[in-house]
Order: structure tokens, then sequence, then C-alpha cells
């Protein structure tokens, strides 16, 4: 990989390669002040030919991405490369996100392209690690061919999502963790979303779900994607996600029960941890209903 240098270009026009606009492109990343400058993007539209990158393997590809990711601003990179044509061409699935309507807090719209590169920067903002962001990356990739009848709100995302997840997984054959992270991120960030504190049932089920008590740091990942995605949507920085305070308290509680609540029977052990999450939610509803 290239030497980073210590500032940018003056012009893209010597670039003779898509790669050289990736590099360019993750180099803005790294940039933790300013804004993206439009002549910038206009000569990286001019430096990229079509098939440019069609002749570039993602393994030379990947790791541009993964520089620019990892960086503190990925948004300046992503919408480099969208100005320049070349988002198309790495990451379709995301480039395809752009103009798509999405429902947010409060009913309002937000552009679900635009989210997920908010969404981002609120990952490098608290130094998330790389596992992290290729959940946020990913996570919204199956509401891009959502039917029209039914936006801004996207049903069935999860399971057009899940192929093309695992598409970009063994596309730029990234590990195993990042790929069951960004897979669990999909099924589940909605549904951390609503969890309430008055159904224990359904957050006790969660728990057991994303197998928070046997892997506890993929659970802590899952609560940092799920808190930059809420702070993506308007959430306040300085805060703790309450959904994420909410799953931390039941995540204690059960844990305090020991070998009492292990040694049962599977419907028992979650019947023990429900109910001592309802105490703790001081909830009086504490049935495993379905949410």
């Amino acid at each position: 990989m290239a030497s980073k240098p210590d500032t940018l270009p003056n012009s893209l026009l010597p670039m003779q390669s898509g790669l050289e606009v990736l590099r360019f492109a993750a180099l803005l990343a790294e940039r933790e002040q300013g804004l993206l400058d439009p002549e910038d993007i206009g000569l990286g539209t001019d430096a990229l030919q079509p098939g440019d990158l069609d002749k570039v393997p993602p393994s030379e590809i990947w790791p541009e991405l993964y520089r620019g990711l990892m960086a503190a601003r990925p948004s300046a990179m992503m919408r480099a490369l969208q100005a320049s044509g070349a988002l198309l061409a790495v990451l379709p699935e995301v480039a395809a996100l752009f103009g798509v309507p999405q429902i947010a807090e409060g009913q309002s719209e937000v552009d679900v392209g635009n989210h997920t590169l908010k969404a981002l920067d609120e990952a490098a903002a608290c130094d998330a690690p790389f596992e992290v962001r290729f959940a946020l990356l990913t996570m919204n990739v199956g509401k891009s061919d959502s039917p029209p009848e039914h936006l801004p709100v996207h049903y069935r995302h999860v399971e057009r999502g899940k192929p093309r997840v695992e598409a970009m997984a063994r596309r730029f054959n990234v590990p195993d963790a990042c790929r069951d992270l960004a897979l669990l991120t999909l099924a589940e960030c909605d549904r951390i979303h609503r969890i309430s504190a008055v159904r224990a049932g359904p957050v006790a089920s969660l728990l057991h779900r994303v197998e928070a008590f046997s892997n506890p740091q993929r659970f802590n990942w899952l609560m940092q994607v799920t808190s930059c995605d809420y702070r993506a949507y308007g959430g306040s920085r300085d805060g703790v996600y309450p959904k994420a305070a909410l799953l931390d308290t039941a995540l204690k509680v059960c844990v305090e029960l020991g070998d009492g609540a292990q040694g049962g029977a599977a419907d028992e052990i979650q019947a023990a941890r429900a109910i001592a999450i309802a105490q703790a939610f001081r909830s009086q509803r504490w049935s495993n209903e379905a949410q």
C-alpha cells in the first residue's frame, strides 16, 4: 500500500487508474478537519473511466476501503467514491442505498445512504473496531429494492440483505467475526431498537438469541453498532443509548442468577431470567411472548 503523504495532491489528473482514485478517497477520510473540495470531486469524476475498476481485483481494492473505513471520517471517502462513480463499481450494494427513504425517529424520513455514512462517522468518533464499522456499512443493504408501495418502511429487508452481506464478505475475504457480526446486526438491530422495559420475556429471549452470555465481546460490538445507528438518527452523542442501557441492566441481573439458573431445562432458565429482568425493570410482564 502506498505510504501516506503529508498533504492531498492538488489534482487528480495525473492519476491513471481506478485504484489511485480509491487511494485518494481513503486519504480524504484521514483528514479530521475540512470538507471535501467540490473541485476535487469533479477531477475524480474525470479521472475514473468506465471499467477502470473492473480490472482491479477485490484483494487490491479492499486495503484502500479498509483504510478509509478505519479513518477519522469514513464518510469523506464514501462521498468521494460516490462522486467519482467508484462507489457503484466497488460497493454497489451501498451505492444503491442513496435516494432510498426510511422512517426515522419521530416519523420523519431520512435517506438510507446518507444515514449509513453518518453511522460510520459515529463509529469513527467513538473509535469503534473494524467489526463494528463493517456491520454499519452493510446493515441496510437489503433496503435498496424494497417494494415501492411499502416505502418508507422496509418489510423483509433482512431476507434480502442476508445474501448481499454474505456476498460482500466473500468478495473481500473479511474475517469471519466481521461477517458474523454483520449478519447478527442485520437480524437483530430493529428488534433492539424496539426493546421495551415493559416486556421482560422478549428481552430475555433476545439476550439468549444473540449469545450475550457465551459471546460477550460480540454482544458489546452489537451494542456499539446499535448505539452508532441511534446517534446517526439524531440521538445524543453525549448520552447513553437507552436500549443499550436497558439490555446492559438485563444482562447483569441474568448473570447474577449464576449457577442457580443454569441447572434447569432451557425453558426454566429463560423463565428465571425473564422474572429477574421484570423485577429489575419493575415490570409486571415477564411472559415470553413474541415480539
